[in-house]
């Protein structure tokens, strides 16, 4: 038996009913679970004897929303965590999906795993993903002020406000974005009348 089918034995021994799908590519093991078991699961990822994933390594969420040209059915936004284990020296991914697109909602795993906390805060502040349970759930990354949150695919490319420093008032203000959205069209799928220099 391999390393990684005896990680994937562990888990299934271990996690049973929990388990959403566990699958092998590309020499990674990903598993998915509901949202509902996700802080117990993670805690018996991390306390098991025959599993020991001590280390998270990051956090990350996605927006389906784009994913297969715009065909993927189900829950618009994931969760997904990166852990290692020190002891057995192997690596998983676990992933969650938010099952409410208007309020992306997962528990926090701060209390399994503390570095998590920063993690969870990105997450929040790009994707508007909220980890119920978080201790400081604030942006990080944009500004206190910033309207949105930035990696979602729906948010524009040159967002929403712009900051400029404003002489005559001697501070930072914010106004509307002055750049015109423009759409770029790779030159291989141009019309064939297109010559090059126009």
């Amino acid at each position: 038996m391999t390393r990684l089918e005896t990680l994937k034995a562990s888990l299934q021994q271990h996690l049973g009913d929990h388990i959403v799908s566990l699958s092998e590519r590309l020499g990674e093991v990903t598993l998915v679970v509901s949202s509902a078991v996700w802080a117990d699961v993670s805690t018996t990822l991390r306390d098991h004897p025959d599993l020991r994933f001590e280390t998270l390594i990051d956090l990350c969420g996605l927006d389906y929303s784009a994913y297969r040209d715009g065909l993927h059915e189900g829950p618009r936004f994931a969760v997904v965590t990166h852990l290692l284990s020190l002891t057995h020296n192997w690596r998983l991914r676990v992933r969650t999906v938010c099952p409410d697109d208007d309020l992306p909602l997962v528990g926090s795993l701060i209390d399994v795993w503390p570095a998590v906390g920063w993690f969870e805060r990105e997450a929040f502040d790009l994707y508007g993903i909220v980890f119920e349970g978080h201790p400081d759930l604030r942006r990080i990354l944009t500004d206190y002020g910033f309207v949105g949150h930035p990696f979602r695919k729906d948010f524009p490319v040159s967002g929403h406000v712009e900051m400029r420093y404003d002489p005559e008032q001697r501070r930072v203000i914010y106004q509307p974005v002055s750049i015109e959205p423009r759409e770029v069209t790779p030159r291989i799928i141009r019309e064939d009348g297109y010559a090059q220099g126009r």
